[in-house]
């Protein structure tokens, strides 16, 4: 048994190209002009296979369209044992033929949107990293696949080094930057312990040493002797 042979639903290379040029189409018309930043790998940690020290040199700028219109998506702002946490996602929608002109052109083997990469969007003007990419998410399509779907979430910045030429991109995390640059081969920190004016750690001590009775046998201490009787 097999299929009709006068029909060709998979393999027509014009109605391939024709939803290509649509799909193109469509992105220009209601999509967005985001900028894509690749990263470099310096420093790779062969144990935890992740790199310390990435940097991120060239930029690419192209159309994507935004899936989630309706506001970010992910577990978005709430407060942690680690403090305030901002995990909004965005999923944005760029057509192969796109990225193969604009980025694959450029960077041979880089054939697709890479994790780790990161993604400007201008219309917040924050810079989110890709977590994922969907290339299935149209399900071939006469055949074959038109997009790629780049799920991004706000980037967690960890002295990542910045060098795309761009000043917005470059400076964004400049008053966070905590690395130490010095001239010579030595160099002497000096450590400037410094006490919060609101702070009352001296006055919870005082009410301490008056509430601690340890005339008694501590039970927590280790000097605890048990006599025969």
């Amino acid at each position: 048994m097999s299929t009709n042979v006068f029909f060709n639903n998979y393999a027509r290379i014009s109605e391939q190209t024709l939803i290509d040029d649509l799909v193109i189409e469509s992105i220009k018309q209601y999509g967005v002009d985001v900028i894509y930043i690749t990263r470099a790998i310096k420093g790779r940690d062969n144990i935890f296979n992740e790199d310390d020290f990435p940097e991120y040199n060239e930029v690419f700028e192209f159309e994507a369209y935004v899936k989630n219109m309706e506001g970010f998506e992910g577990e978005g702002d709430f407060l942690s044992k680690f403090g305030l946490q901002i995990r909004d996602q965005l999923t944005l929608t760029v057509a192969n033929r796109t990225f193969e002109r604009h980025v694959t052109r450029e960077v041979v083997d880089l054939i697709r949107p890479r994790e780790g990469d990161l993604i400007y969007f201008p219309i917040n003007e924050k810079i989110f990293e890709i977590k994922n990419v969907e290339h299935e998410s149209i399900f071939y399509q006469m055949g074959q696949t038109q997009v790629y779907d780049m799920v991004c979430e706000l980037i967690e910045y960890s002295n990542q080094r910045f060098n795309t030429g761009r000043v917005n991109i470059d400076e964004y995390f400049a008053e966070y930057n905590t690395d130490i640059i010095v001239d010579a081969n030595n160099a002497t920190l000096n450590a400037i312990s410094t006490t919060d004016d609101l702070a009352r750690n001296l006055d919870f001590e005082v009410e301490g040493d008056g509430i601690l009775d340890f005339s008694e046998v501590d039970p927590f201490s280790e000097n605890i002797q048990i006599s025969d009787n």
